[in-house]
């Protein structure tokens, strides 16, 4: 795999504040993985993600997105090309008053030609199961279809990497159900990057890697069960694990013989079978 994404020595603080929110982070990402990056308020994990798609820059140091240094003004059009962007809050990234005008609303302000244009509104909202919507209202729909709605309007511009800034912090169950599933696909099929800041574990546990920050900084970063494994540590940064982890960590506590990187729920119903078993 190649790599899409390197921040060296990033350093950032808002306006004349001695403060620092990010306190040189370094990160790369590979073209294709499913990251995701964890914290609690304040860790500094939305204020990363900005600079990725450089609706922030750099106080100090460097980031760059597929060769593209985000300082680089000259290339900002090029950049949000490569890093799409979807916020929490769907209703402020819908503009227009139909589904498929919304979703072309990026492709014409970058002057794309109608057909091509209409070949990509349509692919994008078959590929997140929006395209019988097409002519509804944005207002008719659930939070659900709201946020496939905006994910359309992303991968209608084909970026290489797709960050998703607590894109299902809103939603109910089966609306994050929606839009996690659809992200993966286009993960799996397309070979899309994916960033996801989050709050939930359930979702990170079904990443490739997990990023955790504290305090403007990275403080782990790994393989999803080497570091829900860490329970203690997690716990004293504010963080939760999935609810199987912290039960199979619990059984190794009382002196069970079971793995504590469990992070699925079959992993542990299996693990609890043999258990009972022996």
């Amino acid at each position: 795999m190649s790599e899409i994404i390197r921040i060296e020595n990033l350093h950032f603080r808002y306006g004349d504040s001695k403060e620092e929110v990010l306190k040189g982070i370094d990160l790369t990402v590979q073209q294709g993985e499913f990251v995701a990056v964890l914290g609690h308020n304040g860790s500094g994990k939305s204020t990363l993600a900005k600079h990725i798609n450089a609706i922030l820059l750099p106080t100090e140091g460097k980031v760059t997105v597929d060769g593209i240094d985000t300082a680089d003004e000259s290339r900002l059009y090029e950049l949000r090309q490569t890093a799409g962007m979807v916020f929490q809050n769907p209703d402020n990234q819908i503009v227009s008053s139909v589904v498929e005008e919304d979703v072309a609303f990026a492709l014409e302000n970058l002057g794309v030609p109608y057909e091509e244009m209409r070949e990509r509104v349509d692919e994008a909202l078959k590929t997140v199961g929006m395209y019988d919507l097409r002519l509804h209202s944005p207002s008719q729909l659930s939070g659900g279809q709201k946020q496939r709605v905006a994910i359309a309007g992303v991968i209608a511009m084909q970026p290489k990497c797709l960050i998703l800034d607590e894109s299902t912090a809103m939603l109910d169950p089966q609306g994050r159900k929606e839009v996690l599933a659809t992200v993966r696909r286009m993960n799996r099929e397309h070979g899309m990057t994916v960033l996801l800041i989050t709050h939930y574990m359930e979702e990170a546990a079904g990443c490739d890697r997990v990023v955790v920050m504290d305090g403007g900084s990275i403080i782990m970063d790994g393989m999803p069960e080497k570091v829900f494994s860490q329970v203690g540590r997690l716990k004293a940064v504010g963080l939760d694990v999935p609810q199987v982890t912290e039960l199979a960590f619990e059984l190794k506590s009382a002196g069970y013989d079971i793995s504590p990187e469990i992070i699925t729920g079959e992993e542990c119903a299996d693990a609890l079978a043999r258990l009972l078993s022996s």
